[in-house]
């Protein structure tokens, strides 16, 4: 019997012992936390010197922005000028033209003119011709009756004599003015439409030019948004990340003081039991242990394990690709008043409004020497603020609608290791909590 006691005793000893870490086995996890925390330290760094690099790289896109800008104005004084110019040409074609036609009921007087005349040197060369191809002014001359007709005949014959050279010289005056007048004119309307032609050769060219820099306008303002989103991605992770060293600092502490209770605890446990394994009584005191008692969060009973449920709902989208971006959590949906808790013990890194989560809530967590960072977005209220420690199934916000939110529900994330802005540590929340 006292062999069977001693041999109780023994196991009790033994069970006590195994209830309890081994410090060597915190020390560890200390070490871990220690290091998540020098690694977080040199990403904060990281983030500050990328934050600067992309205020330089702002800075640059403004000032191309700003070049482009000065170019597109410019293009349009261009392209209003040749428009000014197109249509003074077009004005001065237009006048040409009218010039042109007026030139045609010219040209239509002239001919008739050079047709008469035509005619009456026509008669007169027929009259050549049957004078044998001459005209004897003497014999008209001398055929005078009088002193007084002969003087009749000559002044007769020098005007007839006269009117034949000018309707000769007229004729060819009017021949060479209408050829004059056709060339000058259709010189004048061929340059013309070469300028206009030009011009609107100039005027495509500025078009081209303007829609090249729009574009390129375009693409430098979407590059500016992205950097601009960049940078207050980088702000918001290293606010995330001073907090979560915060965070994790406290959780050292925290680890600490439970290694030291451990430790009381284990010595404790160990000394009673060689106190019972020595006595020769077979009574043994039973031992109590105690555990915390939590209110059950209204539609969300807390679970066994290192994780709970988040809150009450249905999945309504998984972890995965969705609408060309990676979705690094999942979302959980349910009407009314919804109650939101933490799903596990931890101490809360941030609690704050971002344009994008809308109310969140990021909480750090270290199980069994694993850091752990939870995500709670999109809530209605906060009840936590950072640096809060909270317990497992302990509530934390209501289930709501806001920032970069469709409907209501919870973007619930988990991060095997701190959060960062590409959110390169999640992992699906669903193999952590059940649905």
């Amino acid at each position: 019997m006292k062999k069977k006691m001693i041999a109780l005793n023994a196991a009790l000893v033994l069970g006590v012992s195994s209830i309890f870490t081994a410090p060597a086995a915190y020390a560890e996890s200390l070490s871990d936390l220690n290091e998540k925390k020098e690694s977080i330290q040199e990403k904060s760094s990281d983030i500050k010197v990328d934050i600067k690099d992309t205020e330089a790289e702002i800075d640059k896109l403004e000032a191309q922005q700003l070049t482009v800008e000065e170019q597109l104005e410019e293009l349009a004084k261009s392209l209003e000028e040749t428009a000014s110019k197109i249509e003074q040409k077009n004005n001065q074609i237009a006048e040409t033209k009218a010039e042109i036609e007026a030139l045609k009921a010219e040209i239509i007087v002239l001919k008739d003119r050079i047709a008469k005349r035509n005619e009456v040197l026509k008669d007169r060369a027929v009259s050549f011709q049957e004078s044998g191809g001459d005209v004897n002014y003497l014999e008209v001359i001398f055929g005078s009756s009088s002193f007084s007709d002969f003087l009749d005949r000559v002044n007769a014959v020098a005007t007839i004599a006269e009117a034949d050279r000018d309707i000769l010289v007229q004729h060819e005056q009017d021949k060479k003015e209408l050829e004059t007048k056709q060339k000058a004119v259709e010189d004048k309307l061929a340059s013309l439409e070469a300028m206009k032609a030009e011009l609107v050769k100039l005027e495509e060219k500025q078009k081209k030019q303007k829609q090249q820099k729009e574009a390129l306008q375009k693409k430098l303002k979407h590059k500016h948004e992205e950097a601009e989103e960049y940078k207050v991605g980088l702000e918001e992770e290293a606010a995330n990340l001073a907090a979560q060293e915060s965070a994790i600092k406290k959780a050292i502490e925290l680890e600490n003081s439970r290694l030291a209770e451990a430790e009381s605890a284990r010595k404790k446990a160990a000394a009673e039991a060689k106190q019972q394994a020595s006595s020769s009584s077979a009574a043994s005191s039973p031992s109590s242990s105690s555990s915390s008692s939590s209110s059950a969060v209204k539609e969300a009973p807390v679970s066994s394990g290192s994780f709970t449920r988040p809150s009450a709902g249905v999945v309504t989208s998984q972890m995965g690709p969705r609408w060309n971006k990676q979705h690094a959590g999942i979302d959980i949906a349910a009407s009314g008043t919804v109650s939101v808790v933490a799903a596990a013990d931890g101490v809360v890194s941030r609690s704050y409004y971002s344009d994008s989560y809308g109310n969140v809530i990021f909480i750090s967590h270290s199980i069994g020497g694993q850091l752990y960072t939870t995500v709670y977005a999109h809530l209605n209220s906060r009840q936590a603020s950072a640096g809060q420690v909270v317990s497992k199934g302990q509530q934390i916000g209501i289930m709501g609608n806001t920032g970069h939110s469709y409907g209501q529900h919870l973007h619930f994330e988990v991060h095997k290791g701190p959060w960062n802005v590409s959110k390169s540590n999640a992992v699906n929340p669903l193999n952590y909590v059940s649905y």
